[in-house]
């Protein structure tokens, strides 16, 4: 296996491709060069090095500016060339220069926080809803930020010569509200802005296009796509790569090789499994919102596969009858899954906040699979109890364009 070129897999490539090919050959261009299909699984933790002057070199510049060390891997916790074929994939798909991997989404938001506070810069401004450890780590402070929360049109406002980032996820965990990316950079300045991709994935949305500098996912979910890999990764500029790089080498959050197999393989099918997804979920969504036992449908304009709804009856009855889908948190994988967010994935935040921003007690968030379409709505149906009588409205139109802090909800 040639490990010399931890960050180049892919200098074979000369003119632009197309998203689902990106998806399927980023980070493997090299293989044929080596006799090789299927990427190879490093799995060493430390490596030779017979050349003690030229490692001490390697470590200074990897101190100074945190760029991968040129030649074989060093250390585990200084990179590893599984992952960084991951890394390097997922910033294709993204269009930015870098990305970094991490053990799970909060860490990779964790290293952000970290990175800007060690320049002094505490202070972050937020748009609720977001994922609810993502707003707990900021609302308790507990990486020393201070954050603000604020809606899109009061970023400008919000911003002091401490703010350090703006963080917003779009469409939002679990009401799949969404922003105008491009607005919410423009009222960012020099601040850098952080966009949660999760939901959308750069199948359906690209950030880093729209003037955000950061873009986090919590790869656990779509990037993996089969509920069996932790992971979250930062697509960035290489400027800001190198100090995650930093973080990531001091406090050890670092990414498996074997999730980092795991993770390459889960791109190359995400975006026929996010489109089929994202059929179903707007099917459902349709009859969900014509249905008298269901109050309001929250469905993305961008689309998707997440479907949120609430429901006239008790929540939790509804997680309880499900018996093809599987009653769980996260989501993204090939099946489906459903939660009662103010029981489980929000429950860390304050009751009022989390009703202030929209999370409503009587609010399930679906993740909708690969199954049949008819076969899920026969259980949900069966889920959802006894009708209560009376006729829904048809799902709107999703095509118009809509302002900041905009989303689709599908009301009876």
């Amino acid at each position: 296996m040639d490990t010399a070129s931890m960050g180049a897999h892919d200098d074979v490539r000369t003119a632009p491709r197309a998203l689902a090919t990106e998806a399927v050959h980023a980070g493997r261009d090299d293989l044929a060069r080596q006799g090789l299909h299927a990427p190879p699984i490093d799995l060493s933790t430390t490596y030779p090095s017979y050349d003690s002057r030229g490692e001490a070199g390697r470590i200074d510049a990897f101190a100074v500016t945190g760029a991968e060390p040129d030649g074989p891997p060093v250390y585990g916790r200084l990179g590893n060339p599984t992952v960084a074929r991951f890394e390097t994939a997922l910033a294709r798909l993204e269009g930015t220069e870098a990305a970094v991997a991490f053990a799970s989404g909060m860490a990779a938001l964790s290293a952000v926080l970290l990175v800007r506070a060690s320049m002094g810069l505490r202070h972050v401004v937020a748009v609720r809803p977001l994922y609810g450890c993502s707003d707990h780590l900021l609302t308790a402070g507990l990486l020393g930020s201070e954050v603000t929360w604020t809606d899109p049109a009061g970023i400008a406002e919000a911003l002091r010569p401490d703010t350090g980032l703006v963080i917003v996820e779009s469409p939002a965990n679990p009401t799949l509200a969404e922003v105008d990316l491009r607005a919410v950079a423009h009222a960012c300045g020099s601040v850098p802005l952080l966009v949660d991709n999760t939901f959308a994935t750069p199948v359906l949305q690209r950030p880093a296009e729209q003037g955000a500098r950061l873009v986090l996912h919590s790869a656990t979910k779509y990037l993996g796509g089969h509920g069996d890999v932790l992971a979250g990764v930062i697509a960035c500029d290489e400027e800001f790569a190198g100090r995650l790089r930093q973080v990531r080498f001091a406090t050890g959050g670092v990414l498996h090789p074997l999730a980092g197999y795991l993770l390459l393989r889960g791109l190359s099918t995400l975006p026929v499994r996010v489109r089929a997804a994202s059929a179903n979920a707007a099917e459902l969504a349709h009859r969900l919102a014509a249905d008298a036992r269901v109050a309001h449908v929250h469905y993305p304009r961008i689309g998707g596969a997440m479907v949120s709804f609430e429901i006239h009856g008790d929540p939790h009855e509804v997680t309880a009858g499900v018996r093809l889908i599987t009653p769980a948190v996260s989501l993204g994988s090939v099946d489906t899954l459903i939660q009662h967010p103010a029981s489980i994935s929000h429950r860390i935040v304050d009751a009022d906040d989390r009703r202030g921003a929209g999370v409503s007690d009587r609010l399930l968030r679906m993740s909708v699979g690969l199954e049949d379409v008819e076969d899920l709505w026969a259980d949900l149906d069966g889920a959802l109890g006894r009708p209560l009588g009376g006729a829904g409205n048809c799902a709107t139109s999703h095509s118009e364009p809509a302002p900041a802090n905009r989303h689709t909800t599908l009301r009876r």
